[in-house]
Order: C-alpha cells, then sequence, then structure tokens
C-alpha cells in the first residue's frame, strides 16, 4: 500500500471513531434531558409523549394521601392541576402549600407517576417558569401577589 492511501485509511478510522463517539455521547445527553412542563402545559397537551418531563407548582393543601410508601398529591400553578403518584420516601421540605417539581412519565389516565420529588429549599427560590405560570395563573384569576 502507498503512503497516502495508508494516511487516507488512518484519517477516515479516526473521523468514524470521532462520530460514533459523539453519537454516543449525544445519545446518553438526549436520553438524560428532562424537559419542564407547567400544569397548565400538560393539560392543553402539550407534555412529551412517551418521555420523562419535570411539572412544577405547588402542592394543592388538603392534597396529600398516604398508602403504604406510595404518595399520591396533586401539583397545581393555580390554574390547573395534575394528580401526581409517587412511592419512596419524600424530601424533608415536601409539604402540603409548598413549591415542588415532580419528574416522571405522564399515564395514558392523565396521571404523572413521578420517579423524583424535589422540594423548594428557600422561601424564595422557585423555577423561573413555575414562578412565571403562578404569577399569570394568579393574574388571570384576579388573585393579588403576595
Amino acid at each position: 500500500m502507498k503512503n497516502w492511501k495508508k494516511r487516507g485509511a488512518i484519517v477516515a478510522g479516526g473521523l468514524l471513531a470521532v462520530g460514533v463517539a459523539a453519537a454516543l455521547v449525544l445519545n446518553a445527553l438526549n436520553s438524560n434531558i428532562a424537559l419542564y412542563v407547567t400544569p397548565s402545559d400538560v393539560v392543553a397537551g402539550k407534555s412529551p409523549k412517551g418521555q420523562a418531563f419535570r411539572i412544577g407548582g405547588m402542592v394543592k393543601d388538603g392534597s396529600v394521601k398516604r398508602d403504604n410508601l406510595t404518595v399520591h398529591f396533586v401539583v397545581t400553578d393555580m390554574a390547573k392541576e395534575i394528580p401526581v403518584a409517587y412511592t419512596g420516601i419524600l424530601p424533608d421540605l415536601f409539604k402540603e402549600g409548598k413549591g415542588a417539581v415532580v419528574q416522571g412519565k405522564l399515564g395514558p389516565d392523565g396521571n404523572f407517576t413521578a420517579s423524583e420529588v424535589l422540594a423548594k429549599h428557600d422561601e424564595n427560590y422557585m423555577p423561573p417558569q413555575a414562578q412565571a405560570a403562578l404569577d399569570a395563573a394568579k393574574k388571570n384569576s384576579g388573585v393579588a401577589k403576595q
């Protein structure tokens, strides 16, 4: 084989290896992405189908029901509500009337099965999308911002 053919084969092999590595990295990143969706968007049908995503909002007062390790509660953006089921131990800061972000999948029955629950850790912090949705819902319902 001539030198230029050997170099061409080495370059082609290197490009192939880089392409395979890039494809594997992009696939791993794509499978770990969880989009954030408000309860109003879920009800409107704007949530990903068959893919994990996050819902954020307030845990509705009086909605938490415990059944052994499974907890059923409702996440709301003050306009729409999504029923959530989570099996596992909840964070210590998880309470009714407080902010929460849940990650999981929406079932065909409209119930959200959570694989992870994150509770708001600071009185002043809320994801910007959740805060915007709550502010819009309060504005539309005529409730003054606190």
